[in-house]
This record gives structure tokens, sequence and C-alpha cells, in this order.
């Protein structure tokens, strides 16, 4: 039988009878059968085939019955401990590939979605449909995986449906806002105007709930809300509409947040299950709005148009740009459950910069130097809130 004992992994309370002094180092081999007996408690009993090399035996503290309690430091026979170490060095490795897999695949997924949506919307301007569509084939696409059983579905009641529907209700707001944002303005200045949502979570946390933040975290927002407010005065092509979407976006996903965390404690959902099901919920909400905002007429009419400019590559504009929402959602939410809330932060900071950069170059947006810098000291900022933020929770 093999057996291991790495460092503080077992404690044993051994009688006076089979220790009566500290003894600070010994290394000896047990005979094939080997027991140690609690005389106290009758707990601790240990057999072992091998040999097995006790390097220390330290005595830390007495209890009332003035019984010394020994910790054991011990490896196997046929094992260093450097061999548990080296095992624990791959873990880790393994780890960090998956993470960083998680994270190129999430911003791979995102610049794609935008670069659709955003072909989408310039020739075919109804952002309440593409934002239904989006969900819609989320949950069509959920719908199957649970059928099938390529994913297990949920354990969920009523009460699951009731902690969640704030939650979709901000989740609808928010997606709607911003799909309205890229139809008429960039899509480098609306996640420039997005990255400003740390500055909305700690105003809303402070004057609604009550919250208090260090003076760090008051400073780490003036990067943020200058490097916004510079790049939005320096923008060509603004546009107040578009300028708005993004704001009220950041907003909307605030509450989702804080509603996230207060409704859905306590409920054992994996994170793509919860994200499946938030889109099912967002879609009942937003399709009635949508139909009375836009409404079929507009819709038939705007697609006769955009098929005849663009031909039947259109459809697949379409298609792409509400696969690719779900996916980029999807993947984002499954690496929650792989990372800590401050890796997720700066990784969608790091997904801003991708979604900025690659936008720029595929559309050939004009940037000017100063907008240019704005954008970096807004994306700056939201790194700094991110690390003062983790800080304040350690």
């Amino acid at each position: 039988m093999s057996f291991g004992i790495k460092q503080s992994a077992l404690t044993m309370d051994v009688s006076s009878s089979v220790v009566h002094k500290r003894t600070p180092s010994v290394r000896s081999s047990f005979s094939p059968s080997l027991n140690l007996q609690n005389n106290t408690n009758k707990r601790a009993i240990i057999s072992v085939s091998k040999p097995l090399h006790i390097s220390s035996i330290e005595s830390c503290c007495f209890h009332k019955e003035k019984t010394p309690a020994i910790h054991y430091k011990a490896y196997e026979a046929d094992k260093s401990p450097s061999a548990a170490v080296g095992a624990e060095g791959k873990s880790e490795t393994a780890q960090r590939v998956k993470i960083g897999i998680y994270f190129a695949t999430w911003w791979a997924l995102n610049v794609v979605f935008n670069i659709y949506n955003k072909k989408v919307l310039n020739v075919y301007p109804f952002p309440w449909l593409t934002s239904t569509l989006s969900l819609a084939c989320g949950s069509l696409m959920m719908l199957v995986s649970w059928a099938t059983r390529i994913a297990e579905p949920p354990k969920i009641d009523i009460e699951f449906w009731k902690a969640m529907f704030p939650v979709a209700a901000a989740h609808t707001i928010g997606h709607v806002a911003a799909t309205v944002s890229m139809s008429k303005v960039a899509i480098s200045f609306t996640h420039i105007i997005k990255s400003s949502e740390p500055a909305f979570s700690v105003i809303v946390s402070r004057f609604l709930l009550g919250e208090t933040f260090p003076p760090a975290v008051y400073l780490s927002l003036l990067p943020i809300i200058g490097g916004c407010g510079l790049a939005a005065l320096t923008e060509l092509n603004f546009n107040m509409t578009g300028f708005m979407g993004a704001m009220i976006s950041n907003l909307a996903f605030v509450f989702r947040n804080i509603f996230s965390k207060k409704g859905m404690k306590g409920n054992a959902v994996s994170g793509m299950n919860y994200y499946a099901c938030l889109c099912m919920l967002s879609l009942v909400i937003l399709t009635p709005f949508a139909i009375a905002v836009e409404g079929p007429h507009m819709w038939a009419a705007g697609w006769k148009e955009a098929v005849s400019l663009i031909g039947p590559q259109f459809i697949w504009w379409v298609a792409a740009q509400s696969i690719f929402y779900h996916l980029y959602n999807q993947v984002s939410y499954m690496s929650l459950d792989q990372i800590s809330p401050l890796t997720f932060s700066i990784g969608n900071t790091m997904k801003r910069i991708s979604v900025i950069v690659s936008s720029i170059i595929i559309f050939h947006t004009p940037v000017q130097p100063i907008n240019a810098l704005g954008a970096a000291i807004a994306i700056l900022g939201t790194f700094l809130y991110s690390r003062v933020s983790d800080c304040r929770k350690l």
C-alpha cells in the first residue's frame, strides 16, 4: 500500500507513554506493519505495508491532561517530498491554461459578435428586434442542449424565477440600450463609454445601498470619468442617443449585478444554466416591448431593403450576431465558476480593449490622438478600480 502524508496533513495526539519528551528531528524507518494509536480517544489507527519515514515530530501544545500534541511530517518510502509539490505545480499550470482558454474564447466570440452586430445595424437599424433575436437564439440553443442532454438541465422552482425576474429586467434594459447605442455610434465609442460602469457601481452602492468606500476607490474613478469625458468630447461622430444608450446600459447592468447578488444566494445553478434561464426570462420581458416600439410592419419593410442591398449574406449576418451573442455570454458566465471576481473584471477590461482595437481596424473608424488618449485613460482607470476593489475585500 502506498501511503503519503504532507506537512500538517496529519496531526495525532500521542500519550506520554509513547513520547515523553520533545524530539526536534527524527528520521526512522518503521516496519511494514505500523500501528499508531491514540490512547485517549481511540480514533487514530494507521497500518502501513511499506516503510513510512517520519521526518520530524514536534510538540505544539498541551491539553488539560498535559498530553502533548505531536505533529508528524511524513512521506512514502518510495517517494520524495518534491513529488507532491511537482504534482501540485502541474495542477496549477493546467488551471491557468484552462482559464487562458476561457479568456481567449470569450474575447474572440465577443469581437465576432460586435462586428456582425454592427454590420446588421448599419443596414437594418432595428435594435429592438436584433436584441430580441439574440435572446431567442440563445434560448433555443439551450433548450435543445437540455433536451438532448448535452447540458444537464437545472433543478429550479418558482422561487428561482421570482428571484430571477429583477435580474432579467435589468439585463433586458442593459442589452437593448447597448444595442441602441451601437446602432447610432461606432462600436469603439460605445465600449469606451461602457468602461465607465465601475463609476455607476460605486455611485449606486453609495447612495442607494449605503455602502462606504475608502478614498482609493474614489480616486480610481477619476481617470475613468475623465477618460470617458475626453473621448466623448473628441468623438468625431458623436450622437446623443448613442451616448445615452451606453450610459443607460451601464446603469442597468449595475442593478443587474446588485439584484443577482441579493436574489440568487443559495441557488446551486451552474454559470451556463444561470445565463440560459436569464436569457429565456429576458426574452419573455423584451418581446412585447419590441413589437410595440418597432413592430412587424417596420421589420418586414426593413428586411426587404437589407436583403436587396446585401443579398442572402445578410441572413448569415443576422444568424451570426445572434449565435455569437449567446456564446460569448455563456462562456463569460462559465468562466465565473473558475475565476475570482477580480480576474473576471480584469478580463472584462482586456475584452473591451480587444473589441475597440478590432472594430477600429475592421470598420476603419477615424480616431483622433486625443480621442485615443481618452480611451486609454478610461481603460487604465477601470483596471486600477479592479485592483483597488480587490484590496478592499481582503
